[in-house]
């Protein structure tokens, strides 16, 4: 979150070797399924999907019914990234049923902006509103403001995705996301937002506002790093300084 994911990488895969060699299935669940958190996070879909896998199947062979729970989500997770949105609402509709229904809450936040997406990306609008707005408040009640950034974000893009989208609107959302994500120095998700705002000031043709916002935020990124979201930003860049 604070912009080194080279490194958070290399620390999820030594903790996944690391738990391994303990035998016991439960420290290995847990490293795995927070070791996705990572992968899915940097765009790295192969690693996650292979570490998910290996999750469920030590899941399986344990019968621990919340973690296979948990495998249905991620995977749903996999599917709207990769575009397959429809799939991906139905898994984690019914993994966040089995996690409520287990009073296992520990990823219902980033659950549900997963499902959001999803609900977003086939044209489920209504549903996504009023699943953002319910997220939003069930953080501010038990404090997992961490995500708090993500949800302004999302819905900001949701509020543009709208017929009737009104830019002011958009904005204040993508302005207080970034007020979040700078208070808890988190600039992971300062980026995410960044990009989203810079996209929108291109639209405006507001580029001469666009560029200074997004370059610094880029470069405060540890060397080396690559995710996916640096790459959007690198290809940004390189467009508005084509239009200078």
């Amino acid at each position: 979150m604070q912009g080194h994911p080279a490194r958070a990488a290399e620390l999820a895969r030594r903790t996944v070797s690391e738990a391994a060699q303990m035998d016991h299935p439960v420290t290995l669940c847990i490293a795995l399924i927070w070791a996705v958190s990572v992968f899915l996070w940097s765009g790295d879909l192969d690693s996650a999907e292979e570490n998910i896998d290996r999750f469920i199947t030590h899941a399986q062979s344990r019968s621990m019914g919340p973690y296979l729970a948990v495998g249905r989500g991620v995977k749903g997770e996999l599917a709207i990234q990769r575009g397959d949105a429809k799939s991906g609402v139905e898994s984690l509709k019914q993994c966040l049923e089995e996690l409520h229904a287990a009073r296992y809450e520990l990823l219902t936040t980033p659950f549900n902006i997963s499902l959001i997406q999803g609900l977003l990306a086939t044209g489920r609008f209504d549903e996504g509103m009023s699943l953002i707005d319910e997220t939003i408040r069930l953080v501010e009640a038990n404090g997992d403001l961490v995500f708090m950034p993500e949800l302004l974000r999302v819905k900001g893009n949701a509020l543009l995705s709208l017929p009737d989208a009104a830019s002011g609107k958009v904005e204040d959302c993508f302005k207080n996301s970034l007020e979040w994500s700078r208070r808890q120095g988190a600039l992971a998700w300062e980026l995410r937002t960044t990009i989203d705002l810079a996209k929108l000031l291109i639209k405006q043709k507001r580029n001469e506002d666009a560029r200074p916002l997004l370059q610094p935020v880029f470069e405060r990124f540890e060397s080396g790093s690559e995710t996916v979201d640096l790459k959007i930003a690198s290809e940004l860049l390189a467009v508005l300084e084509c239009r200078s």
